[in-house]
């Protein structure tokens, strides 16, 4: 069933050095227990997608065109008092930095009661002991002595899997989680990894996995959206994506993780810079990176649908270039 869905959502910044089109028409749906993964370099528009949804755009930017339909419900639309009344409860972020949701001068349970209290009337035992199960959720021992603790007591993980809990506590229908693991070692990021796949399945809770990282979302995510200058460029489940992937950045960004290549082998690097919103270039904005690209892509290419729901953006999709995720 689905709980989200998105339709040429477009969210622009207009300063005055001219209007940054850092969402540019984007579209998907999520289901209830699925989870999304959007992957992209640095200012590919996907961090500025997750906070549209959770209304947190601030000026000079905006939503300038589009729907973002929360369970029937258009969010773009809703007066502030509404979407505060969502935001937390029924959506959840977590930040790639935690210090963004935890307050380093109060305790993680007057933390975590506010937060709960925020949403509905809680006795104080009653809302301990949903702090404890949420901490004890997210694997962290002795949740009661915990409670007690700063911000700065804790781990790197261990501060991330406190803001996960935060973002648990009500049971959300939505989390949105902008690249939460970016900053921890491997060993935690597959341990917390492992605790939001649990976490979902048990829970029924669609999640938005935003990330640099394709090796991330390859063992996390069902579908993968790649972004790319504020566009979708491929979407498709992460089965065909991760080892059929149709367009160049797709495969570029493949080629390029070691995990990826045979050993002994030379990575494929993405030559060039990605462009400045403010500045894209005509037609396809990848063109410029682009070793497959003609004088067709001075025109910018619309979706088309290759096989089932996998769609890419380009006039030269790259279908059987890759195969398991071998390079051709």
């Amino acid at each position: 069933m689905t709980l989200l869905s998105i339709e040429n959502l477009k969210t622009h910044f207009f300063t005055k050095a001219g209007v940054v089109k850092s969402v540019d028409g984007v579209s998907f749906d999520l289901d209830r227990g699925e989870i999304l993964g959007i992957v992209g370099e640095s200012g590919s528009g996907k961090s500025v997608t997750g906070f549209s949804i959770m209304g947190l755009v601030d000026a000079p930017g905006r939503i300038a065109e589009g729907s973002i339909r929360f369970d029937g419900q258009n969010l773009v639309d809703l007066p502030e008092p509404q979407m505060r009344d969502l935001r937390g409860r029924r959506i959840a972020m977590i930040f790639q930095d935690p210090m963004m949701t935890l307050n380093p001068v109060l305790r993680v349970d007057t933390q975590m009661i506010e937060a709960l209290r925020a949403h509905g009337r809680w006795s104080d035992d009653d809302a301990r002991q949903r702090c404890r199960d949420v901490l004890g959720q997210v694997g962290i021992p002795s949740p009661e002595e915990r409670l007690k603790s700063y911000p700065h007591q804790f781990s790197g993980g261990m501060r991330q899997r406190v803001a996960i809990a935060i973002a648990l506590l009500h049971q959300p229908d939505l989390i949105i989680a902008d690249e939460p693991t970016t900053a921890l070692d491997v060993t935690i990021q597959a341990q917390i990894l492992f605790e939001i796949q649990k976490l979902v399945a048990e829970n029924n809770t669609a999640m938005i996995w935003v990330t640099h990282d394709l090796a991330v979302v390859a063992g996390l995510a069902n579908r993968v959206a790649v972004m790319y200058a504020g566009r979708i460029v491929e979407m498709g489940t992460t089965d065909e994506v991760v080892n059929r992937p149709a367009h160049p950045y797709t495969a570029g960004l493949i080629g390029s993780a070691p995990s990826r290549n045979a050993r002994g082998t030379r990575l494929t690097q993405i030559r060039g810079m990605a462009p400045l919103p403010m500045n894209l270039p005509t037609g396809c904005a990848f063109q410029p990176r682009c070793d497959h690209a003609t004088g067709a892509c001075a025109v910018s290419p619309d979706a088309s649908t290759l096989e089932g729901d996998h769609l890419v953006r380009c006039h030269h999709p790259l279908v059987g270039a890759f195969d398991r995720g071998t390079a051709a």
